[in-house]
């Protein structure tokens, strides 16, 4: 049932990973899909203080693209299934997402999407409760952006 309360975003927004040290992306908001999703070129494991962290790497930007550098606890490894039926297992992390004035910690699977038009996409389990989505809109929100203090990284 949608309340009155939940704010109606577009299809596509901007977010920040402010966690991650990651600016703005353009999302994709899929209530069709479950989980979120975040373009990585590079992923590895290790191991830190007996807890399994990950290390990934992602272009952002498309006028002057640059690399970013994250790392972050991993959180699980699940089976996800794809839009074209495809199974296969995913490291999850949770971080913080900036979205339409709010922010808000998701779990996050880390997969190669660079053949997608869009490096995040937002799944249900994110906007549920938060967000209703109006497929004839887009871009609803003003660009989100980092603190000053998170530029740095």
């Amino acid at each position: 049932m949608i309340t009155a309360d939940l704010l109606v975003l577009g299809w596509r927004e901007r977010v920040c990973l402010p966690q991650l040290g990651i600016g703005l992306l353009k999302a994709k908001l899929d209530t069709g899909a479950r989980s979120s999703a975040l373009h990585v070129d590079t992923l590895e494991t290790f191991d830190r203080d007996g807890t399994t962290w990950l290390r990934f790497g992602m272009h952002v930007g498309r006028r002057q693209p640059h690399e970013v550098l994250c790392e972050a606890p991993a959180l699980d490894r699940r089976v996800v299934t794809d839009t074209g039926g495809r199974r296969t297992e995913r490291w999850f992390i949770r971080s913080a997402v900036q979205l339409a004035g709010q922010q808000f910690s998701i779990d996050i699977n880390l997969v190669d999407r660079r053949h997608m038009l869009f490096p995040m996409l937002l799944g249900r389990s994110a906007l549920v409760g938060r967000f209703v989505v109006d497929p004839a809109r887009s871009y609803t929100q003003p660009r989100p952006t980092l603190p000053a203090a998170d530029l740095s990284r």
